[in-house]
């Protein structure tokens, strides 16, 4: 008798009724929006400061360089001496003062700017300084060599090149900007996926084992009929936890947003502004948009769905097969790092070597390899991969898949009712050839 919906079913509703996971259900978004707030209300503080610099410069060579803007003030000081001007600028409250020394050639001045402050400064701060500086003085020292600024400005030229593929069909940079997030994006998230609800079924194994029902359970049921009972069912837990996470976290950010007039969505509103005030960066924009509905939505979505589903199965049923091997977690260490390595070798070549490469030979060897092709596919994807390879690799997955489960089951049959004994490599041979 095929009991596999009514496991599937009882692991389900013991993951959702569980008061742990109920109680992470809900504390988890609510941190979430918590730490967002957070930190979306300490931007907004740190939008609204004003810094204001001190500038003493003796050279006379930076005249007009410091200009101020809605977020940085400059208190440029005129005939005062060093000492002054670092008391002035410390009394005042000042991030810190700029002091460019008298020199009588332009060719010695970068040896003669510092900046004194009471606290180490920003990285960004000093970057924009020199850059400011050093524009002002190449202009200058251009200007003594005899070049005409206005010259070197009207030969400037722009190239972007335009990108088309050989059957006509147009691309340009933020098309592939676009494929590389929506590929990076789709490979972290089974990787993180697998990891989480991985090391749930492994534990709900562990748990069963070690109080005994496990030995009720197996007289009335297949091994392999209970191993893949719990790996759906702990899989529709957590895809129902994912779900409420969205949910329930799309509330809370409105409610926060509203209710302490914290406004998440600053960064975008600004984008957008900028974005309508500058044809520029409207065209970008409109780009990006563009670049969205060239993907091949149908295609990356049909394959996200079939490579997830794959992907986590298989290494579903080797987390169960290593609880069912152990006594407690402790013990399942030196079971991990073979299942781990595979997933950590698959995201560093999708974000090293897809990325550089996507139809080269070390990411497509990588995308038909089972262990490393859940993610690595569906990096390459975006970037267009042949339908053929594809599902040549969907289909090796899959049939690894029902290879992992079958010598997974063997294990599980063997281990779930192994007390007291802490098993090896050998022992586990041993149980797949019983």
């Amino acid at each position: 008798m095929n009991h596999l919906p009514l496991i599937i079913k009882r692991e389900y509703l013991t993951k959702v009724k569980n008061k742990s996971f109920i109680v992470m259900t809900v504390l988890s978004p609510l941190i979430m929006i918590v730490l967002i707030s957070v930190v979306a209300y300490l931007s907004q503080l740190n939008n609204d400061t004003v810094r204001t610099i001190t500038v003493l410069d003796e050279s006379g060579f930076a005249n007009g360089v410091f200009e101020n803007t809605d977020k940085t003030k400059y208190n440029v000081l005129e005939n005062m001496s060093l000492s002054d001007a670092k008391v002035l600028a410390k009394e005042s409250g000042s991030v810190g003062l700029l002091h460019i020394d008298r020199v009588e050639n332009i060719h010695t001045i970068s040896n003669h700017i510092k900046f004194y402050s009471e606290e180490s400064p920003s990285l960004s701060l000093i970057s924009d300084l020199e850059s400011k500086l050093e524009k002002k003085l190449t202009n200058i020292k251009l200007l003594e060599n005899g070049v005409d600024l206005q010259m070197i400005n009207d030969s400037k030229i722009r190239v972007n090149i335009a990108q088309e593929s050989f059957a006509g069909e147009k691309t340009s940079k933020i098309d592939s900007i676009m494929k590389l997030a929506f590929g990076g994006a789709a490979g972290y998230l089974l990787f993180m996926f697998i990891i989480i609800y991985g090391n749930m079924i492994m534990r709900s194994v562990i748990e069963e084992k070690t109080s005994r029902i496990i030995e009720v359970i197996i007289s009335s049921v297949k091994p392999m009929q209970l191993m893949l009972g719990k790996i759906i069912g702990t899989s529709l837990a957590g895809i129902t936890q994912f779900v409420i996470w969205l949910v329930i976290g799309g509330i809370l950010l409105s409610v926060v947003s509203l209710i302490f007039g914290i406004n998440i969505q600053t960064p975008q509103q600004e984008m957008v502004e900028q974005a309508m005030a500058n044809p520029e960066l409207s065209m970008q924009v409109q780009d990006f948009i563009n670049a969205f509905f060239h993907l091949p939505l149908t295609n990356l979505i049909t394959a996200f769905i079939l490579f997830f589903i794959g992907g986590y199965l298989l290494y579903s049923s080797l987390y169960a097969a290593i609880g069912a091997a152990v006594d407690n977690e402790t013990d399942t260490q030196q079971f991990m790092l073979p299942i781990i390595m595979p997933l950590i070798l698959a995201v560093y070549i999708g974000f090293f070597t897809v990325i550089e490469d996507p139809h080269g030979t070390v990411s497509t060897v990588f995308s038909f390899i089972p262990f490393t092709s859940p993610v690595v596919m569906l990096m390459r994807i975006p970037f267009g991969v042949p339908i053929w390879q594809q599902l040549v690799s969907l289909f090796i997955l899959i049939a690894t898949f029902m290879f992992t489960v079958w010598f997974a089951a063997k294990i599980y049959r063997v281990g779930i009712l192994m007390y007291g004994k802490k098993p090896t490599y050998k022992e586990l041979i041993k149980w797949i050839k019983y």
